[in-house]
């Protein structure tokens, strides 16, 4: 069984009919965040489609939110964990091309490296996404050939969170400089993705299963290839420290360092090895394919 994401937007309803045209097996999963006016009219219209659809639907009241903290982050966790008591199958979320772009746009404003550029992926664990070849006015052509109606999120508009700001603001200014600019950034991106395997090989090749690396291997390293691997060990973005701690490790002797992320790396006899703060092994962080633990970051569908 496949659990469609529901939200009563125009993609996430293109989603829950796709998937059953497809002949897939679905039910869907409506959250009622109850922070909005609009939230009981969004739950109706989700109730009234599925009746139409004959789909079960499952609805979440999500209460509270944090008096403080990143609310879009908060929404995120509760419906994925509303989700895993559901279902230990896929989860389909009605994530669009436009939304890749913004994504990317956003991740290169807010973070750097390569992560940004390699965007949101069909599959991430358990998390599908079967509408990335298609934008935003794809799918609402969709839902209005097949008559199905879709509620307007009002939120999407707010200029408080930085991602509307990108929606607003940044892809509207490439559409003016190229009106073929978003087609181009996703097409980048896929020739990034496939460059990205070729790394990501010769750095698994490199490490070879090691946690500990003697630091005259990685100073041999030309300096792109010597940040990947420390990415590696570490599994999180902490490359721009590697130089300081290969120096470090070249001294000899022992010692340990606080390298941000949650991460410290230990030196013991010329050789690196990276663990958390708690002590125990980092999991593998590299920029391709889906993170080994949590919930995927992305908009919201």
């Amino acid at each position: 069984m496949t659990l469609v994401m529901l939200s009563g937007g125009q993609d996430s309803v293109c989603l829950l009919d796709v998937l059953l045209a497809r002949g897939d097996d679905v039910e869907a999963l409506h959250v009622n965040y109850g922070l909005r006016p609009e939230a009981d009219a969004d739950e109706a219209c989700c109730r009234a489609l599925c009746d139409r659809l004959a789909v079960t639907l499952h609805v979440h009241h999500a209460g509270e939110p944090p008096a403080v903290g990143n609310l879009q982050a908060w929404a995120r966790d509760v419906r994925y964990a509303a989700a895993l008591t559901l279902t230990d199958g896929d989860i389909a979320t009605g994530h669009t091309a436009t939304d890749q772009v913004e994504t990317v746009l956003y991740r290169l404003a807010a973070s750097p490296g390569r992560r940004a550029l390699l965007g949101m992926h069909d599959r991430d664990g358990p998390i599908i996404r079967p509408l990335l070849h298609m934008t935003r006015e794809d799918t609402a052509a969709h839902c209005r050939t097949r008559d199905l109606p879709w509620r307007e999120d009002a939120s999407n508009l707010d200029s408080r969170f930085a991602r509307n700001r990108a929606r607003a603001g940044l892809v509207p200014a490439l559409r003016e400089l190229h009106p073929a600019a978003e087609q181009n950034l996703l097409t980048t991106l896929e020739i990034l993705r496939d460059e990205a395997t070729v790394l990501d090989s010769l750095v698994h090749d490199f490490i070879a299963g090691r946690s500990t690396i003697p630091a005259s291997e990685l100073a041999h390293l030309l300096p792109a290839m010597r940040r990947l691997v420390f990415i590696e060990l570490a599994g999180a973005p902490v490359g721009h420290r590697v130089d300081e701690v290969v120096e470090l490790a070249l001294k000899g002797g022992r010692s340990e360092l606080h390298i941000g992320s949650g991460v410290r790396a230990y030196v013991r006899r010329g050789a690196i090895e990276v663990l958390r703060d708690d002590g125990e092994p980092r999991p593998s962080e590299l920029g391709l394919g889906p993170p080994r633990a949590g919930f995927p970051v992305g908009p919201a569908a």
